[in-house]
């Protein structure tokens, strides 16, 4: 049996290939999310996807997945650095989720540094491009298979 993984994107990323691809690339979100789903395949884990630019959408999506995912793949994007109630959800919800970030957080905006959500998660990933996302599926399969 698959073990289902979440990836749950945050605002402005249903944008990308569009919003400053000097910063995300030019890869579409469509064209992201089939290679997300291929390749979460390949780690022996299927994966759902969502995506919101609202706070209370990610948040109730979260809370679902206690029910139906072994870990969750998180860009919180803008929220990641001040959203108290995203940091309680992750709290609550007692799987493991991986912070992604395609750009390299500490490397641009001061206030970009500081993420709220870091300390509730099970580690995060940033600065790596699109590959971000791959390297937290494959945590997320090797921290699986530990259990």
């Amino acid at each position: 049996m698959k073990r289902k993984i979440l990836i749950l994107h945050g605002p402005n990323l249903n944008l990308l290939g569009e919003r400053e691809p000097g910063i995300y690339g030019d890869t579409s979100f469509e064209t992201l999310n089939q290679h997300l789903m291929a390749y979460a395949e390949s780690a022996g884990l299927e994966a759902e996807i969502f995506q919101s630019n609202h706070e209370g959408a990610l948040i109730d999506k979260l809370h679902e997945s206690r029910k139906e995912c072994v870990g969750v793949v998180l860009n919180a994007g803008a929220y990641t650095h001040y959203s108290y109630a995203i940091a309680d959800a992750i709290k609550a919800i007692k799987i493991p989720v991986i912070e992604v970030h395609i750009s390299n957080i500490f490397a641009r905006d001061a206030f970009r540094s500081n993420s709220v959500i870091a300390p509730v998660c099970a580690g995060s990933i940033s600065g790596f491009g699109l590959l971000s996302y791959d390297l937290a599926i494959r945590a997320l399969a090797e921290m699986m298979v530990e259990l």
